[in-house]
């Protein structure tokens, strides 16, 4: 080999290494950068769930750690446990460490508005700056006015029923069951809870809350704020040269926006756990298939549905729509969160009791009424319960922010349903008059069989 041939055959040699070396550095820094993130976003998860569990839904710190903070996401399962919670019951904060050169991650509590997650590196004192209700509108409860306003004189126990719902909290349809409740003609004709829970205990209602935006929605519809059919055209769309500007509510609703998203589902975990704003992430996606031509499970639709209501309400509405909405119909215990920046996270966090689930399931069966006013448009029912758009494999078809059961056996075809992770369900059966409720704490491995015990709930009203 030549002088020259050996001095290029070293530099090559030379910048092999230093390139592998290079690569190894970088996967190691990588590697110790991930592990990092997955404390951070396993003490934002803590923090939350501990947050909304005590001052939304008025549970101990014991029952949140045996309830809410078990059968967790995977990645940051065994990260959760290792973590110590301080709770400051006088700031309404709850903050869990996860390194020793950061500020630990912060959940901090509003009246009427819940808990919001703090982005990692926030410090703890900046709680104070979080948007606020205008007024102190802390839990004011209905609890003494008859039902359905109030609790008074709710229930009417049927000899066949309450059997049926006990089953569920036994076991015998399969999860972990915490409350299982039964309305029909407007009175619950069944209701159960698990040890330490009652007819007060607040559960996050996960995508339930989906459906509850729909239903806000249909609100903000039926008040001439914005029109289904028309397109969302978010404030990040609105370049004339910006394709998502096609996209209409109705797409979003449906599921259908065509967007590309990142997990299978749709996950938001940086909005869940991380302290990200929802609402810029949320609509950033790019498209990748036609609007309204494409079914896909997407957290981001419902988060972009609701902001294109939330850009056209006036500002001095905005933080108090859901709950205006929510005191019309008795539902005093349900609280919708927002991110550190005031934007409802519609697509997963709400909590709220089996009893007001079954308020807004009665308000589906008398086609938007309440009171003798109407807060929906007229056969919004129908619209949300109506398969118009790309419907997904699997047992149940898709409405407009509600699973449709039109295919189950045993269930009438006009039975349509709001869903939620760990197994939480509205089951609406217009037909049948009646509202079905189940919460729960599933796990992937133990799920609940709504079909099954819908069924056998509407068998044992038919004996």
């Amino acid at each position: 080999m030549s002088g020259n041939n050996l001095k290029t055959a070293r530099r090559c040699t030379l910048a092999l290494t230093g390139a592998l070396l290079f690569a190894g550095a970088a996967q190691a820094q990588q590697t110790a950068d991930d592990a990092r993130y997955d404390r951070a976003m396993a003490a934002g998860y803590k923090a939350q769930f501990l947050c909304s569990g005590l001052w939304n839904g008025g549970k101990s710190a014991n029952q949140i750690e045996a309830d809410e903070l078990t059968g967790i996401y995977e990645r940051i399962a065994d990260i959760v446990p290792t973590l110590t919670a301080e709770i400051d019951e006088t700031a309404g904060q709850v903050r869990v460490a996860f390194d020793t050169d950061m500020p630990p991650r912060t959940a901090q509590w509003r009246a009427g508005l819940g808990c919001a997650s703090m982005p990692i590196g926030t410090d703890p004192a900046d709680g104070d700056k979080l948007p606020r209700l205008a007024r102190d509108i802390a839990f004011h409860h209905f609890d003494e006015r008859p039902w359905p306003m109030g609790d008074a004189g709710a229930l009417e126990p049927d000899k066949a029923v309450p059997a049926v719902a006990a089953r569920a909290l036994a076991g015998d349809f399969g999860g972990a069951s915490s409350a299982a409740l039964v309305l029909r003609g407007g009175k619950i004709v069944a209701e159960h809870y698990k040890p330490d829970f009652d007819l007060h205990t607040s559960q996050r209602t996960w995508s339930v809350a989906k459906s509850i935006g729909g239903t806000l929605i249909g609100h903000a519809v039926l008040e001439g704020v914005i029109d289904p059919s028309q397109s969302a055209l978010l404030a990040q769309w609105r370049d004339p040269a910006d394709p998502r500007g096609a996209i209409t509510l109705d797409n979003l609703m449906r599921m259908a926006s065509g967007f590309y998203s990142d997990t299978a589902g749709n996950r938001t975990d940086p909005v869940y756990m991380g302290g990200t704003a929802a609402f810029p992430r949320a609509a950033h996606w790019p498209l990748l298939h036609a609007p309204g031509s494409r079914f896909r499970y997407a957290n981001n639709d419902i988060l972009d549905a609701w902001r294109a209501v939330y850009e056209r309400l006036p500002e001095d509405s905005r933080l108090a729509y859901p709950l205006s909405f929510f005191r019309k119909l008795g539902m005093t215990r349900t609280i919708a969160e927002t991110d550190w920046r005031g934007n409802f996270i519609l697509s997963s966090q709400v909590w709220t009791t089996s009893r007001d689930l079954a308020r807004l399931g009665q308000l589906y069966l008398n086609d938007g009424m309440w009171n003798g006013e109407r807060l929906l448009p007229e056969n919004w029912r129908e619209f949300v319960s109506r398969p118009s758009g790309p419907q997904p494999e699997g047992a149940f078809g898709y409405g407009a922010t509600f699973w449709l059961m039109n295919h189950s056996e045993g269930v009438p075809a006009d039975a349509f349903a709001a869903m939620g992770n760990r197994g939480q369900y509205l089951v609406i059966i217009p037909s049948r008059d009646m509202v079905i409720v189940r919460r729960g704490y599933d796990t992937s491995e133990n799920r609940f069989d709504i079909a099954a015990f819908t069924a056998a709930v509407l068998a044992s009203t038919a004996r």
